[in-house]
C-alpha cells in the first residue's frame, strides 16, 4: 500500500458513523450485511448510509453486491490487512516479519 491509499482508507474510517458501518460489516463477517440492515442497527437513514458506505467503497473497505432490489455490503478484509501493514511496516526494529503472525490473526480471510 503507498502513502496516499493509506491516508484515504484512514480519511474514510475518521468519522465516527462510518467507522461505527465498517465495525458491523466487520462483525457481520463473510455474509455481509443489507443496506437496509446496517441502517437500523446503525440508526441512521438511507441516504446518509449510501453516502458513507460510497466514501468507504471509494477507500476500497468495502465492496457491495445487488440483490435483487437491495444491495449487501461486505469489509474487503485485504485492504484492512493492507492498511495494517502499512502503518506496521517499520515495526520491531524494522523486522516487519515478526508482525506479520499478528496481522495474519486480526485480518482474517472474512
Amino acid at each position: 500500500m503507498e502513502k496516499t491509499n493509506a491516508l484515504t482508507c484512514l480519511s474514510a474510517l475518521a468519522h465516527d458513523l462510518r467507522l461505527d458501518v465498517f465495525r458491523l460489516l466487520i462483525q457481520a463477517g463473510p455474509d455481509g450485511l443489507a443496506a437496509g440492515d446496517i441502517a437500523k442497527q446503525a440508526g441512521i437513514r438511507a441516504n446518509t448510509l449510501s453516502n458513507n458506505l460510497n466514501i468507504l467503497a471509494a477507500a476500497g473497505l468495502v465492496r457491495s453486491t445487488r440483490e435483487g432490489r437491495s444491495i449487501r455490503y461486505f469489509a474487503q478484509m485485504n485492504a484492512m490487512r493492507d492498511l495494517m501493514s502499512y502503518l506496521l511496516q517499520d515495526c520491531c526494529g524494522g523486522q516487519a516479519e515478526l508482525c506479520r503472525p499478528l496481522l495474519d490473526q486480526i485480518a482474517c480471510e472474512c
